[in-house]
């Protein structure tokens, strides 16, 4: 039985690294990776290739910058030959970049089943592309593999039991590799050496709601200048964020990196004080790592881990990024609960696809 997976961005990288390892322990079947490309650069994505021993993508269709509906339509007009030439049994997507839209509807197209995994995910924003890409694509999949009880429960209220589609709980597959890939971090990361890094909060901002309006950038990056005074920020920059705060001549007081694979990433998380980012990943990151949380959105995904009082959401206001950091440092929420399958998702998944596949 043939998969094909569909991958883009470096998020995709760290749940088809599990996924993808799961697979492979079944002689029945048979994974092709694709690449669309959207996330090209060494840093963002070859070096989770060799870190993670992820499969070598088939193909790679190099399609990157360009606009939301551009590149969504290179990206389905580059995969609808290579479905059509591999005739696949299923077609697999994560998430709810650009890349799941257009592996799901290039698949759609042609009559091919597909499954989501992290389906069922709504932060209720339609401003925000993510969410457009995630309810197109839980529409349209055959299988919907959802992280989180909230998950099912969002499309249980969208009818979701009337469609047909099957619709399992099957655990966050980013806690699978944070697990797994755990112990090798702590043996293969120097980053912390590298830096001189000692006492620091870990942050990341690359949301195009925050990096694509001025007033709210200055807003985040003034509170981080003010938090940098009492505890040294770290930020892994994201290349277009890094672009636009040089261009707008915004001032940054923390440590800007550039960014780094996932071993250096782990090893950031599990010795920081608390991590301040707009990522949806990085929430659940923390979490797994034992970390509290600052979210620069307005809502999450996530809602369980702000419910928990693992994460609090402060918006771009300066006042409320800077209180929300304060109170979260003091934080000691327990950490011992189960929201996201104790890293036996991807197991979960495949048995499901070999039970309906073969």
């Amino acid at each position: 039985m043939k998969i094909l997976t569909i991958i883009g961005a470096r998020p995709q990288f760290i749940k088809a690294a599990s996924v993808s390892r799961e697979i492979a322990k079944h002689t029945s079947l048979e994974e092709l990776i694709i690449h669309t490309g959207q996330h090209f650069d060494e840093n963002m994505s070859e070096v989770f290739f060799n870190e993670m021993d992820i499969p070598e993508p088939k193909i790679n269709l190099g399609i990157a910058g360009q606009t939301h509906g551009m590149m969504t339509a290179n990206m389905i007009a580059g995969l609808e030959p290579v479905f059509m030439e591999h005739k696949p049994d299923l077609v697999l997507v994560y998430g709810d970049t650009n890349s799941t839209l257009a592996g799901a509807l290039a698949a759609v197209k042609l009559q091919i089943p597909i499954a989501h995994i992290e389906a069922g995910l709504r932060s209720f924003n339609l401003q925000m592309p993510e969410e457009i890409n995630r309810i197109l694509t839980d529409r349209i999949s055959k299988y919907l593999f959802c992280p989180t009880t909230t998950a099912i429960k969002n499309l249980d209220n969208e009818g979701f039991r009337n469609h047909d589609c099957d619709v399992i709980f099957s655990g966050d597959v980013m806690q699978d590799s944070a697990i797994y890939y755990n112990k090798i971090a702590d043996e293969k990361s120097t980053i912390l050496s590298k830096l001189g890094l000692k006492k620091y909060i870990l942050c990341t901002i690359h949301r195009a709601e925050n990096t694509d309006d001025l007033q709210r950038l200055e807003s985040i990056f003034e509170a981080i200048n003010t938090l940098n005074q009492e505890l040294d920020l770290v930020i892994p920059i994201h290349p277009r964020t890094r672009k636009i705060i040089e261009q707008k001549k915004i001032k940054c007081n923390a440590v800007l990196i550039d960014p780094v694979g996932y071993f250096d990433m782990i090893s950031l998380i599990k010795n920081s004080e608390l991590v301040i980012t707009d990522s949806g990943g990085l929430q659940k990151e923390a979490f797994f790592f034992k970390k509290c949380c600052v979210t620069l959105r307005e809502e999450t995904e996530w809602v369980e881990l702000v419910e928990e009082g693992f994460n609090m959401l402060a918006g771009f206001d300066k006042e409320n990024i800077i209180t929300s950091t304060h109170t979260m440092l003091n934080a000691h929420p327990d950490f011992n609960v189960n929201l996201y399958g104790n890293g036996h998702a991807s197991q979960h998944i495949v048995l499901h696809l070999l039970s309906v596949l073969n």
